[in-house]
């Protein structure tokens, strides 16, 4: 790990969020194959707060339901297995995190869900597993907020020049001598996240000069940038093309099947409001 990012948790050692239980259940859930609906929903029912986000969200306006939701039970069956178990583990991972100065805690968790639903798109494309993408690309900027609790104003600095998708990577680099991803992967190892997940965030910055080459990393890199894109309104698959163009060719994309895929997936930060109230 990173010498730099690991110092991040000696300063905030004491402050520092420990992975919710729930979430925890959630997480080695995508390990039992035979994980029913009705068990994720009996294990989103363990959480009081939780419970109540779940049904918040299933009565949105987003989800369009034909009738009101008043059940744990409804609610799952109104979002199913996969929306149901990645939104309450997006609740319990932004829930654990303190609100800091220098990131906008709304924006932020807005910014990390609409990069969860990229990766998961992305996944799909390139054939891998949806669901660990969706929560690498969850987790994938929560270093920063670990970043920020030391170094609130160079963290807001950072913030205000990073205009162009991807570029949050060079900026931190070049100020901090590491990146919010460096800092995430020390959180998932701490919260004994899968191996592979854990160097998947610590080859993000550069996936390129790793070898062996991860398509995970690759997958959260270019989840990042098209979730600045779409924070700023610029087209997706350009954004890619200007910030990463030799990924892109290392890929082999489809550009156009892409942005089909994600003009399908529609606005990815909707569900942001009801979880984070």
């Amino acid at each position: 790990m990173s010498a730099r990012a690991e110092q991040f948790f000696t300063k905030n050692h004491n402050a520092l969020p420990t992975m919710p239980e729930v979430a925890s259940r959630l997480l080695k859930s995508f390990d039992d194959e035979n994980i029913s609906l009705a068990a994720i929903a009996e294990l989103v029912g363990k959480d009081s707060t939780l419970s109540a986000k779940v049904l918040r969200l299933a009565n949105s306006a987003h989800y369009s339901p034909s009738h009101n939701v008043a059940t744990l039970q409804d609610a799952a069956h109104a979002l199913g297995m996969d929306k149901l178990r990645n939104l309450s583990l997006a609740a319990c991972i932004s829930g654990a995190f303190p609100v800091v100065a220098g990131l906008d805690r709304a924006l932020f968790w807005r910014h990390g869900i609409m990069t969860a639903g990229y990766a998961r798109v992305l996944a799909r494309v390139l054939q891998l597993d949806a669901d660990t993408a969706y929560l690498a690309g969850l987790m994938l900027r929560t270093g920063q907020l670990l970043m920020a609790m030391s170094e609130p104003a160079m963290v807001a600095d950072v913030e205000a020049h990073a205009a162009e998708p991807g570029s949050r990577f060079s900026l931190e680099m070049h100020r901090f001598g590491c990146t919010h991803a460096d800092v995430t992967a020390v959180l998932a190892q701490r919260w004994h996240f899968p191996d592979k997940m854990v160097e998947a965030f610590k080859d993000a910055n550069t996936p390129l000069e790793i070898k062996p080459f991860s398509l995970m990393a690759a997958v959260l890199h270019l989840a990042e940038v098209l979730a600045d894109a779409a924070e700023h309104h610029d087209d997706p698959v350009q954004a890619m093309q200007v910030a990463v163009p030799e990924l892109l060719e290392h890929l082999h994309l489809d550009l156009d099947f892409l942005r089909s895929k994600i003009e399908a997936a529609g606005d990815l930060g909707a569900d942001v409001d009801s979880l984070l109230q």
